[in-house]
């Protein structure tokens, strides 16, 4: 199925940078976000797939609603990035669920899909859009491209387990590694063929320091600044390996491993 169109992409991501970057604060008294409600929705996916996901929308607003009420600035930057991290996710979850229900081949057929508001975060109304680049891609950490879902075939495998303040940086560096071991990263003969997320969001790799940036790098620098997750044998080989990018399936799917 065909893509967003770029130029609308490249436009609400811009838009979503005019959000108020997070500041977690770190307050000793701060509410810290319960989870689990997020691993009962998950552990359904693990068992049926995007199939399950019809029935589980209640509790997908349920756990949303939950998490505006909490202030993330309140917490540290750890629970911060969890709390950001499981409400996209979420998001994207009850997304795909709304598709599955109406007959859609892709989340990209439901109304608004990214851009409709999909909570009111410290009084601002947040879309996924929003959340992701405005939010998420600001903590300045590229392994957040291993955690994120669109509900769509070529997405990143969702963790069996929401993410945790305690155990984000583990859960991400897993993440990465098994993003790129389970079709992010493979070998056709002498051609590493790279998930188009890291077409996308390459320069995030290879400048963290400036997330989240729009200035487009070369393949082999994109290659080169995920080496640390590769597998080994594909690490060993790289600096002799031609770099290309696969395309994207946009059609609906969800997993959970």
């Amino acid at each position: 199925m065909k893509g967003p169109n770029p130029l609308s992409v490249g436009f609400s991501v811009l838009r979503a940078l005019r959000v108020d970057p997070p500041r977690p604060a770190g307050h000793p008294s701060a509410e810290k976000p319960d989870h689990s409600p997020l691993a009962r929705i998950l552990s359904r996916v693990q068992k049926q797939g995007v199939a399950g996901l019809p029935e589980m929308l209640p509790a997908i607003d349920a756990y949303v609603s939950e998490l505006a009420r909490i202030d993330p600035d309140h917490l540290g930057k750890a629970d911060a990035l969890a709390y950001w991290l499981n409400l996209y996710n979420a998001g994207a979850l009850g997304l795909a669920g709304e598709a599955f229900q109406q007959a859609e081949e892709s989340v990209l057929r439901v109304p608004g899909a990214f851009t409709r508001p999909l909570a009111t975060i410290g009084g601002r109304p947040l879309t996924l859009t929003e959340i992701e680049h405005g939010k998420i891609r600001r903590f300045g950490d590229p392994r957040i491209h291993g955690a994120l879902v669109c509900g769509s075939a070529s997405c990143p495998t969702l963790r069996y387990e929401p993410f945790s303040g305690a155990e984000v940086n583990e859960q991400l560096d897993q993440q990465m590694r098994q993003f790129l071991a389970v079709g992010g990263a493979y070998l056709d003969d002498r051609t590493l063929l790279l998930s188009r997320v890291l077409l996308w969001y390459g320069a995030d790799f290879v400048r963290p320091h400036r997330m989240p940036t729009l200035l487009p790098v070369g393949k082999a620098r994109v290659a080169r600044a995920v080496r640390r997750w590769l597998a080994p044998e594909v690490s060993e080989r790289l600096d002799e390996l031609r770099v290309a990018f696969q395309p994207y399936d946009w059609g609906l799917a969800c997993s959970v491993r």
